[in-house]
């Protein structure tokens, strides 16, 4: 006798179907919540996702129940509920203990009036215009010193030096036979012989005298031609000297310059005008920028900025080191705290706080940075609240390469 199998077949294939559905509904063996299978972490899985779901497209790849990534052939990883989820623009929603816990700090962007300050160290230096030196237009020989040593404080006309030259004293008695000589050509010798010694530097009272006593003068006196601080002294009594010789150096330090060093990069905040404080000897001294050095120095990166000061008080002293303040009004912007952008090398970034704990990545144009701060000229408006602390924290939940992948999508 045959027994017919089909009714008791359909039977067991109900019965099989019938305890699949009551074991899903009661989270048993397929452990799925609204769908999305989940693993054994007790945590809620919301997505199973590419491993490289942050670097963005094409990792973009998401599922309900565990597998592999179709684009790379990778396992799917969990994407737990509560965890920082980002949206297409970039945007990312984090929850407020998640917040607290890696420390999120904002501030709010504001009009500010910016100034950029940089700080240098200077030295001092004796204004170049205010030196002379002291020469002979003659051969001769040093009988007398007067000012004998270097450092010595001298006014213009002063007494330096006293010569013997034949050629002078000869000229000199040229200049009294001509003056005994009352015709027409006596005077023209006369003049002739005082016009050769003002050429060699002797000074018109000498002359007179000279002239009047009608007794020649052994030593010429060389006088000083500005009134400043002996710096340079090579004369020595008895020496021979020529109009080779440089017999003394004369600087006038009632007026001196400070050069300080600059880097490049701070160049373009310096220019002709922008005021200066220099701190020297234990006083501050307010000056300003008079020269900005047209070549940078290859081994320091460094251009000159000369600042010229009153000296009159003699604080400055040549070769003295100096801390140098130079500051340059930059004007009223938008300002954020520095540490606010995140530069990625060819854009900077900031994060800008939304509601319900969201943070958009936003591309900004940076200006001047002064006083920690940034000027902004576009990307953020006054009033908005940026992060300022723990940014890279917040980068690194926003999946920031994702979201400046799709800027570049859509830059044209």
């Amino acid at each position: 006798m045959k027994r017919n199998w089909l009714p008791w077949t359909l039977t067991v294939i109900f019965a099989a179907a019938l305890a699949a559905v009551l074991l899903s509904k009661r989270g048993g063996p397929s452990n799925e919540i609204d769908g999305v299978t989940q693993d054994n972490s007790g945590r809620r899985v919301v997505a199973w996702v590419d491993p490289m779901y942050s670097q963005g497209p094409p990792h973009l790849y998401k599922s309900k129940q565990p597998g592999v990534a179709p684009d790379c052939g990778m396992k799917l990883v969990p994407q737990y509920a509560g965890d920082a989820t980002v949206s297409p623009n970039g945007s990312v929603s984090i929850p407020p203990q998640q917040q607290q816990l890696i420390g999120v700090k904002l501030a709010t962007a504001e009009l500010r009036d910016l100034s950029s300050t940089i700080r240098t160290t200077g030295r001092v230096t004796v204004d170049e215009r205010r030196v002379a030196q002291v020469r002979t237009k003659f051969d001769g020989f040093i009988d007398t010193l007067y000012v004998n040593f270097t450092g010595q404080a001298v006014r213009r006309g002063d007494p330096l030096l006293g010569v013997y030259s034949p050629d002078l004293l000869a000229t000199q008695n040229e200049l009294i036979l001509a003056e005994g000589n009352r015709s027409d050509l006596g005077r023209t010798l006369a003049d002739a012989a005082r016009a050769r010694l003002r050429l060699w530097d002797m000074s018109a009272a000498d002359i007179d005298r000279v002239a009047q006593t009608g007794k020649p003068m052994r030593d010429v006196i060389i006088r000083s031609p500005a009134t400043g601080v002996v710096t340079t002294k090579n004369a020595v009594a008895g020496a021979r000297v020529s109009p080779m010789d440089t017999l003394y150096e004369i600087a006038d330090l009632s007026h001196v310059w400070v050069l300080a060093d600059v880097y490049q990069s701070e160049l373009p905040a310096v220019r002709v005008g922008t005021p200066a404080q220099v701190v020297a000897g234990g006083q501050t001294l307010a000056g300003r920028v008079a020269f900005v050095g047209a070549v940078v120095a290859a081994q320091t990166r460094t251009a000159t900025v000369r600042i010229e000061l009153d000296n009159r008080g003699g604080v400055l002293k040549p070769e003295m080191f100096a801390d140098v303040i130079l500051q340059q009004p930059i004007g009223t912007s938008v300002a954020i705290p520095d540490s606010a952008v995140l530069n990625t090398g060819t854009r900077s970034v900031v994060f800008i706080a939304g509601g319900q704990g969201t943070f958009e990545p936003r591309e900004v144009i940076t200006g001047a940075k002064a006083g920690g701060f940034y000027a902004i000229q576009s990307g953020v408006q006054p009033g908005e609240r940026v992060v300022v602390d723990a940014n890279f924290l917040v980068d690194s939940e926003s999946r920031l390469k994702s979201a400046l992948s799709q800027m570049n999508a859509r830059t044209p």
